[in-house]
This record gives C-alpha cells, sequence and structure tokens, in this order.
C-alpha cells in the first residue's frame, strides 16, 4: 500500500543532524545515507556524550552505587546508554564493566541478578543485558546461562513478562517482549549459536505478540494498552513505545506488516511542522546528563523516525485521521 506522504528529508534536517554529538553524526551517514563511517565511530567514546559517560565510570569498573543503583546511573543503565550510541565494540573500559557483571551477578537461576535479596533474576533485565553483552562481543560462554533463562520464560502467548518470576504473571509484557527481541536479535546478528534455532522461535513469537496488538491495542478490547505507550521519551530505558518498538523492527529487516500502520500514523502526526520530532517527557530518575531536553526537537527521535521511514514509506497506509494524538 503507498503512503501518500513521501519520505523525504531536505539539506537543512541533513545538517542539523550533522551538527549533533557524534553518535548521531555516525548513525546518521550509516542509517539515512548508508555510508558506514568508522572514523567516525572511532571518536563515539572520546568526545560528546560517550566520553561523559565514560567519564562517570569508577575506577573499580562500575557506575553509580554498583549493577543497578540508583536508577538511571548505575552500570546496567549507563552501559545501554552506551550501547545505543553504537561505539566501537571492543572498548577495553566498557568490556571490563561487563565482564564485572557476568562474573558477579549470576543468579543459580542462570540469569544476571539485580538484587541481593532474592534469587529470581528478572527477565527484562536479561534481556538487556544479554544485547548489550552481545553487541560487545562479550565471551559465548557467558551467555549461556542467560539463554538458558529466557527461554525458560518464554510464555505460551508468545512474548516475556519480568513479573514471570516473582508474582506467576501468565501473560506477556510489551516492555519485557521487546527487551528480549532486541537481546536475541543482537545475539544472531553477532554470531552467536548456542540454542539459536530456540531463540529466533522465541523471537517471531515474540513479534507476532506485538504485532496482534497493533504495537499499542489490547486484543481484546480494541483500546489503547496505555497512552505511555504513544509517547516518544529517550532514553527508552526499559520501558516500551511505540517508536522504540518501530526502530526495532527496521533495524531487524522486519519486512512491513499491515498491523504496524497505526502506530506509524500516530508518530506522523507527532512531526513538528521543521520537519522534526521532539522528545517527550523523560522518566524520572538521576542521569549523568542530559543528551536533549524534553520537549524541544529531539536527533534522537528524528534520526529513529527517519530511519523508519526510510524503510517503510513505501509500504504503509497513512490512518492520520483515524488515530490517537
Amino acid at each position: 500500500m503507498k503512503s501518500n506522504i513521501k519520505w523525504t528529508i531536505g539539506e537543512p534536517l541533513i545538517q542539523w543532524l550533522l551538527e549533533g554529538d557524534i553518535a548521531i553524526q555516525y548513525q546518521r551517514w550509516r542509517d539515512l545515507i548508508g555510508e558506514v563511517r568508522p572514523d567516525l565511530q572511532a571518536r563515539i567514546l572520546e568526545e560528546g556524550w560517550g566520553a561523559r559517560f565514560l567519564a562517570a565510570r569508577h575506577a573499580e569498573g562500575y557506575w553509580g552505587r554498583g549493577y543497578y543503583q540508583p536508577k538511571w546511573t548505575n552500570s546496567h543503565y549507563t552501559l545501554l546508554d552506551i550501547r545505543n550510541l553504537c561505539p566501537p565494540a571492543d572498548h577495553p573500559q566498557v568490556r571490563e564493566s561487563i565482564q564485572i557483571i557476568l562474573d558477579g551477578r549470576k543468579s543459580s537461576d542462570g540469569g544476571i541478578n539485580p538484587a541481593k535479596t532474592t534469587e529470581d533474576s528478572d527477565v527484562c533485565i536479561n534481556g538487556m543485558m544479554l544485547h548489550i553483552a552481545c553487541y560487545f562481543h562479550m565471551d559465548a560462554g557467558d551467555l549461556t546461562s542467560i539463554v538458558d533463562f529466557l527461554l525458560h520464560e518464554h510464555m505460551a502467548d508468545g512474548g516475556f513478562n519480568c513479573r514471570s518470576t516473582r508474582s506467576g504473571a501468565r501473560h506477556s509484557s510489551l516492555h519485557t517482549t521487546l527487551s528480549v527481541m532486541e537481546g536475541i536479535h543482537e545475539y544472531q546478528r553477532q554470531g552467536y549459536t548456542y540454542r539459536l534455532a530456540e531463540l529466533m522461535t522465541a523471537y517471531y513469537a515474540s513479534l507476532e505478540f506485538i504485532l496482534i496488538h497493533q504495537l499499542y491495542i489490547s486484543d481484546r478490547t480494541g483500546e489503547i494498552i496505555h497512552p505511555a505507550f504513544l509517547r516518544i521519551p529517550y532514553p527508552s530505558r526499559w520501558k516500551y513505545d511505540i517508536l522504540r518498538a518501530l526502530d526495532h523492527f527496521q533495524d531487524a529487516r522486519i519486512p512491513w506488516d499491515d498491523r504496524m500502520g497505526p502506530a506509524m500514523a500516530v508518530l506522523l502526526k507527532k512531526r513538528r511542522p521543521d520537519g522534526t520530532w521532539p522528545v517527550q517527557a523523560k522518566y524520572p530518575g538521576q542521569v549523568h546528563f542530559d543528551m536533549e531536553k524534553a520537549g524541544g526537537p529531539s536527533r534522537w527521535n528524528t534520526l529513529r523516525m527517519l530511519r523508519v521511514m526510510k524503510r517503510y514509506d513505501s509500504n504503509y497506509q497513512v490512518l492520520v485521521d483515524r488515530s490517537p494524538a
């Protein structure tokens, strides 16, 4: 189905993205122009946001007060922020910090556990940690127990739920499902093979779980599952939203599915007159620094939305008049 809004990116918008952080510049060249720039990637942790994240690292190899405290300046979420900058994967300090977690935070169930008060690992956290560890090419032997844990927690309805180990949840969560999908995709992309076929079966079942919900709509009532799913903050942390989902789909080369259409329409309505997208209200908590201010034009969200549109422009049906603001 052809869109009546053509994917375009004018010279002023290109220049505006090139005036952003080195990580934005690198991903703009890679994702919008199709040119990989290793010269830019090499600078991502040497200047700008990447250098500021590294400067907050303690000499012992952790951020904040350790693995998971406080949000969002702990090791876990700082490493996730760093991964999303797309720096060189062989950075020694980053790899050392990940190894500290892999060596010291495993629970008896095989997963990475943020708490000392329970033996039950958190599914969402392990999906994110698999994503981080695979991007930075950590040893496959350190990841097998995480893979085993995640596959054990795969739910009958297709997805995952962080509460499956705590409160006996029986219905998957969009938050957790997307985090695990991102981890599985990175695992496959980086060439890991342990139980890969089972992981990919779980991945595509999870994809169908999200698509059944048209990314944000209850399959039972037809209502919006949660209004927060339609907002586009950045960083996303562990939270689900429709731009994060579509950005993952384009990254994973998922073919267009008409059930993506309503979410695309919602996001198109958020475009500002100058062609950019805003960063909406951020999740409360401590931060090392603000990459962008809430309410203003966002290079992160504009970049992410443009690469989604680049992949899917010729396929989606615009449903602006029927979609929520």
